[in-house]
């Protein structure tokens, strides 16, 4: 069976790292009518480029049409979708059922949004008979559910193993659309759920604890059932994130993707290191865990006391040439480094190279110490040849085998 890791892709840059990096397919936004507003999102002549780099690699686009559709947005709906059509993009990812006759009409696949929030076969099956080739199920099923679905459908089902999680019912919150007027279900959610909050008790006077009151999730980190969710038949394996930076992209997909790899090889029960759970683990500054997947959903799959955020600084730079000759990589700097450093560089190819940093050179050929200015490019010597695109991050971590 052929399983699919999917990426998201905040902009073109981030787009071709993630397919570089081992993303089967992207999900992408298209302006005006895809949730994420934050987020840049696609022009259309940006996923006609996005297309054209995918399909060059074997690899496919689909496009987020998620918003939940007014009345006044109607009249442009079916347009949009015919230029996208035009481009071939690989599927629409959709919510709102008034846009299944327009994908139709122009033949695009459709796949389910999670924002539908299907958690059962029968509603499975009626999108299914709406053409719907793909769903994309709600955050909240667990195995037993999954598994129901698959079984009693047998349609394409893609779930989420990794990122963020939602307080609501697969983003069916109103809470910021309360608070602050930012609609969450159109891409405007002001997170209320990670804000602290005052407890009262039943005379309003305030209860005062070791730490504010949160009622934010704990991230969804899946490394640990990948090979147990391909038993039963998933299809598609979705990483959340179109916000998300090119070097936290670039390290959760390589690891995912040697975890799927290894799973399709079936050579061993030893899938994953201990080595990429932390990796996993270092890029995020929420703790990760398998949320409702196992059916252990309680207290501790929250934050409702505080949190400490920590800001990531792993990432140290990004390669931007290699010169054979002279053996220099060229490195665009992102963190603090310097001289006598031990660091890792990993590659779109899933090569992971430890590195002592020995010598440094700024643009002028000058021995420098330290790497400490913004976007700052310099020269290291590697001996062995590296990828664009490669990356440099910290070296902290060990490399035990568990299953």
């Amino acid at each position: 069976m052929k399983v699919e890791l999917l990426a998201p892709a905040g902009d073109l840059e981030r787009l071709k790292i993630a397919l570089k990096y081992g993303a089967d397919a992207v999900y992408i936004g298209y302006k005006e009518l895809s949730l994420r507003a934050n987020a840049i999102n696609f022009t259309y002549d940006e996923i006609k480029e996005a297309v054209s780099f995918a399909h060059n690699l074997g690899k496919k686009v689909y496009v987020t049409v998620n918003i939940v559709v007014h009345n006044n947005e109607l009249s442009k709906i079916d347009e949009n979708i015919k230029k996208l059509s035009s481009i071939g993009v690989d599927a629409l990812i959709i919510s709102d059922p008034s846009i299944f006759k327009s994908a139709r009409k122009y033949n695009i696949e459709i796949h389910l949004s999670t924002q539908a929030s299907t958690m059962n076969y029968k509603a499975a099956l009626f999108y299914k008979n709406e053409g719907v080739k793909r769903i994309v199920l709600a955050r909240e099923c667990d195995r037993q559910a999954i598994k129901d679905i698959i079984d009693k459908t047998n349609m394409d089902i893609e779930v989420f193993i990794h990122g963020a999680m939602c307080a609501g019912i697969s983003g069916r919150c109103v809470m910021s659309n309360v608070l602050t007027n930012r609609d969450a279900n159109r891409g405007g959610c002001s997170q209320i759920c990670r804000w602290d909050f005052d407890l009262l008790d039943e005379n309003k006077n305030l209860l005062k604890g070791d730490k504010p009151f949160t009622f934010c999730s704990k991230d969804l980190s899946m490394i640990e059932y990948i090979k147990d969710m391909i038993s039963i038949g998933i299809k598609s394996f979705k990483i959340e994130g179109r916000m998300r930076s090119s070097y936290y992209l670039a390290t959760i997909i390589s690891v995912y993707r040697k975890v799927i790899d290894n799973c399709m090889k079936q050579k061993s029960d030893n899938v994953y290191t201990i080595e990429d759970k932390k990796t996993l683990d270092n890029c995020a500054n929420r703790d990760s865990i398998p949320q409702f997947y196992n059916g252990v959903y309680d207290n501790t799959c929250s934050y409702y006391n505080g949190r400490v955020e920590v800001s990531n600084q792993d990432f140290l730079g990004i390669v931007l040439d290699y010169d054979e000759k002279t053996k220099l990589a060229t490195i665009e700097e992102r963190n603090y480094f310097k001289r006598g450093d031990i660091v890792e560089l990993f590659t779109p190819s899933n090569d992971i190279i430890e590195l002592k940093i020995d010598k440094i050179y700024d643009e002028d050929n000058n021995l420098i110490e330290v790497v400490n200015h913004p976007l700052q490019v310099v020269k290291i010597p590697i001996s062995k040849k590296i990828e664009k695109d490669s990356m440099i991050r910290i070296k902290r971590i060990d490399k035990d085998i568990i299953l």
